[in-house]
């Protein structure tokens, strides 16, 4: 499953709950997240996608990174098959969301 594939299925995802979605680098100090969502309510959510290539603890650094930065929730978008092998402990513990896609781009949160 490519990184286009995962971008634009998040996107939908938060555009059909009625956030704004930018989905594009943006730099937070010594590291980038992929993406924010901004919320009628002011709420602010940093994107990170991970694809099966990609490091999924330094993934975890973004995005504590990127609530340091300001924003109130933050979270990691991966294929469902690799969302399924995460413990979501550290998730659960610090308040980020797992999300995991399928092949026809529906979104699970683990």
């Amino acid at each position: 499953m490519s990184e286009q594939f995962l971008k634009r299925a998040i996107k939908k995802h938060f555009e059909a709950q009625g956030y704004k979605v930018s989905i594009q680098r943006i730099r937070l100090g010594n590291t980038e997240i992929d993406g924010e969502a901004l919320g009628p309510d002011g709420a602010r959510i940093a994107i990170e996608i991970k694809t099966t290539h990609d490091d999924l603890c330094r993934g975890l650094g973004q995005l504590a990174e990127s609530i340091a930065y300001g924003y109130t929730h933050a979270v990691l978008v991966t294929t469902l098959r690799r969302a399924k092998r995460i413990d979501a402990k550290v998730f659960k513990y610090y308040g980020w969301s797992l999300y995991g896609v399928d092949s026809k781009g529906v979104i699970q949160e683990w």
